[in-house]
Parts: structure tokens; sequence; C-alpha cells
């Protein structure tokens, strides 16, 4: 039986593969174009993603809207996900055990969305994605802003990695490294995917 966005979206809200469905008040999916070139994939929801259902709607949300339209990108025509779809207590970071859990949803989201371009937000989302696209993970302060021309199961993709949004609100000497990465590599990546080419990375560069 062939998988759609339907079942796959009920099966994630009834899920109980690890424990955090215990502390959940709702699963987090994912949103956006389900025809998109284009995936983002961060590491798991935040508080108000917990009681929204959706990714990305919190102060790190808004910032990578407004990274977005900084680069001429609607929010609307990307798909946005998490490589967890519950909130860990407390906002920790996802455990190893709770990544390997749900990671067969995002396995599925992205043959479903067979993307031209994944950026990474965060290290637990690039670790996971090289890890399937059979690289090496060093760390963050290497690997952000860095294309990677890759093959994830078995679609030709061109990845992406770059610090976590809220990163750049805690920490705000990374916002720099991050609005750099989004007006380069990712605008590139990006463009490319919707066939619009370099004018837009070109004008960047000029400046």
């Amino acid at each position: 039986m062939s998988d759609s966005w339907e079942s796959l979206v009920q099966e994630i809200k009834r899920c109980e593969k690890c424990p955090l469905h215990k502390y959940r008040k709702n699963p987090v999916p994912g949103e956006g174009d389900t025809s998109s070139p284009v995936l983002f994939v961060g590491e798991a929801p935040g508080r108000t993603e917990d009681e929204t259902g959706r990714p990305f709607v919190g102060a790190a949300g808004q910032y990578l809207t407004q990274l977005l339209s900084m680069i001429g990108v609607e929010r609307s025509r990307v798909y946005i996900t998490n490589v967890v779809k519950c909130r860990p207590p407390g906002n920790r970071d996802p455990t190893e055990e709770e990544i390997q859990a749900c990671s067969e949803y995002l396995v599925r989201q992205i043959k479903l969305l067979k993307p031209k371009a994944i950026v990474a937000l965060g290290r637990h989302s690039g670790r996971f994605l090289y890890k399937l696209a059979g690289l090496n993970w060093t760390s963050m302060t290497r690997e952000h802003g860095r294309v990677r021309d890759v093959e994830i199961l078995g679609l030709k993709v061109k990845l992406v990695a770059t610090y976590h949004p809220a990163s750049g609100l805690y920490n705000p000497g990374l916002k720099e490294d991050i609005e750099k990465d989004f007006k380069g590599p990712i605008k590139q990546v990006i463009d490319e995917a919707f066939g619009r080419g370099e004018k837009g990375l070109l004008k960047f560069i000029k400046k």
C-alpha cells in the first residue's frame, strides 16, 4: 500500500514509539507545500510548537520566517519539519534513542516530497541527514554553509546545514553566520531547486 501525506500525519499523531508521547500536547508532523522542491529540517518542537501542533512558530520560527523573507522565499512555498516530532521536556536536546525512534517519519517525508534541496537546521538534524547521505558529520562550525551534492534515499539532493535559528537568538554572535549562510549557499540551492538560476545570488555577492 502506497504511503500518503494524510496517512503519515495520522500515524505521527497516534505515535507512541518513544516516551516523548507521554509529555506532548500535540505532535508536530510538519507543514508547508507538499509538492515543494525544498525541505527544511529542524531538530524538535518547542513549547509553542507543542501547543499549536505546528513547526517553527515560536521565537525561533519567527526568525526563520524573517530569514526566508530576506532571501525572497515565501515560507508557504517550502516544507518544514523536524527530525523529532514531539517536544522533549524542558526543550532539552532530543536523545539519540528518540531520534532513531522518530526517524522513520522523516525518511517517509523525504520519500514523499522528493526534494531537490534539503536545509538542515541544527546539529542533530545535520548529523542525521549526513548519515543518510553517507557522509561523516564533524561539527556545525566546520559544516555550516557547505553545499553537498549527495544521494539520499535514491534522490539526488543538494544538502546544506546551518545553525538552528534558536542559536541566533540565544547567541547573537551566530546571527552573522546564519544570515550569511541564508544569503549565500542556502539561497543558491533554493533558487536552483525552484529553477530560478543564480541572478538573486549574484546580486547579493555584488553588495
